[in-house]
């Protein structure tokens, strides 16, 4: 869907070779017996039982484990297998004898379009269907599906400056889709850890569960991959780490995760945040979906900030600008993205929305930022942090102060009365 999560930066994918690991686990091992201080330092990072033995005492196979815990492996061999595989599937690929993973009863849902083509080239023979309402952003209330489904529509129309009317048949056919999936045998939910992905699983979760479909669902859910350094979410994958990925991490879904969806679902649309800071406390209350509970807490970092009311991406544009600006819209996003951002979830166009509300102020105040020429797209205005964004930044002035535009946490209303909930962002908790 235009203005939800389209990345267009792609993070290259690490490709492992098992001859350049030898020789660089022989070149590891001569710097581990000259007890040189970095690879005595990678040594007691990776391999602590090692750290103990004198430096002549060391083997190749302590470097070896070395290697493969810096790569995301538990051991050397289990490296050795996983390059094994990927080498193998890669050979398939290119011959066309690679084995069909599924069937054309499967149904591949994720929440966008960027594996479509990917999985096709993997061997995949099953529907996709994309399913993208971005909830982490915008109204989320507690009402009926079809009320829900037009305020979806109008929100997304409006703030990301679509057709109403495309925004609409969009989102009916994609609603619509899921009502059908139960003429599948077998459904796969593709997704990854940031709230984009983890809300809508959410969702899913509990339409299914209330659906209880005859056929098998299974879950890819997924925060890294074992030879991809910097794992920022499924659309960067080849064709054979999302077979990996297919072989690797499918789960059953079970009543466990029905639980979970319909739980969280019914916290993120609640008008007090209290119930879903619960789910967000740790990795055990969100149970078993592990990833969840950070994307939670990280959905909650959009609640106005203690100290100054801003919203942890409006005050990571602002720390942006102040060390690096002025700066245009584009490389604003580009460095939020790539360097500030704990954990990316904002497609372009939510991000412009984001800048819009930052400027929704009261008439004779002062903005966060200037803006050089309102006729130029977003992606090519030049903000300047003013010395308001400075002192809100540093937390000496609030935001609530000149704001007077409203926003939403899923189901939790913005405004500036000061009746909302805040967010401390250093004790992770709610105020």
């Amino acid at each position: 869907m235009t203005g939800t999560k389209t990345v267009n930066e792609k993070i290259s994918r690490g490709v492992l070779n098992i001859d350049a690991l030898k020789k660089q686990s022989r070149t590891l091992l001569k710097s581990l017996r000259a007890d040189e201080a970095d690879a005595r330092k990678r040594l007691r990072e990776h391999h602590p039982k090692g750290a103990n033995r004198k430096a002549a005492d060391l083997k190749v196979s302590d470097a070896q484990q070395i290697l493969a815990r810096e790569h995301g492996f538990i051991s050397w061999p289990e490296m050795k297998t996983h390059i094994d595989q990927m080498v193998l599937t890669e050979q398939q690929l290119a011959t066309g004898w690679l084995t069909v993973p599924d069937t054309p009863g499967t149904l591949h849902i994720r929440c966008g379009s960027d594996i479509r083509n990917t999985l096709e080239l993997a061997g995949f023979r099953g529907h996709f269907q994309e399913f993208s309402d971005p909830f982490c952003q915008g109204p989320v209330p507690e009402l009926p599906l079809p009320v829900l489904m037009q305020t979806r529509a109008d929100f997304i129309a409006d703030a990301y400056g679509l057709n109403i009317d495309e925004t609409q048949n969009r989102q009916h056919a994609e609603y619509s889709a899921l009502m059908a999936a139960g003429d599948y045998r077998h459904i796969v939910l593709w997704f990854e850890h940031d709230s984009y992905d983890q809300l809508i699983l959410a969702f899913l979760l509990d339409f299914f569960g209330a659906l209880r479909l005859p056929g098998k669902i299974e879950l890819i859910c997924i925060n890294s991959v074992p030879d991809v350094g910097k794992f920022t979410g499924l659309g960067q994958l080849a064709p054979d780490q999302l077979r990996w990925a297919w072989e690797n991490t499918r789960t059953l879904v079970g009543d466990s995760h029905y639980e979970l969806g319909r739980k969280v679902w019914k916290a993120v649309r609640a008008s007090d945040p209290a119930e879903l800071a619960l789910f967000a406390k740790s990795a055990s209350a969100t149970r078993p979906i592990a990833l969840m509970a950070k994307a939670l807490q990280r959905h909650l970092a959009e609640l106005p900030a203690s100290d100054n009311d801003l919203s942890l991406t409006q005050q990571l544009v602002l720390e942006i600008l102040d060390e690096a600006g002025p700066l245009t819209a584009g490389r604003v996003f580009g460095r939020l993205m790539r360097d500030k951002e704990p954990l990316p979830f904002l497609g372009d166009l939510m991000f412009w929305h984001v800048l819009e509300d930052m400027t929704t102020i009261a008439p004779g105040s002062e903005a966060l930022f200037e803006i050089d020429d309102s006729k130029l797209p977003w992606a090519e205005r030049t903000l300047t942090i003013t010395k308001t964004g400075t002192e809100t930044m540093r937390g000496n002035q609030r935001f609530f102060a000149s704001y007077c535009g409203t926003r939403w946490v899923g189901g939790v209303k913005i405004t500036a009365d000061g009746k909302c909930p805040h967010w401390d962002v250093a004790r992770k908790a709610l105020i």
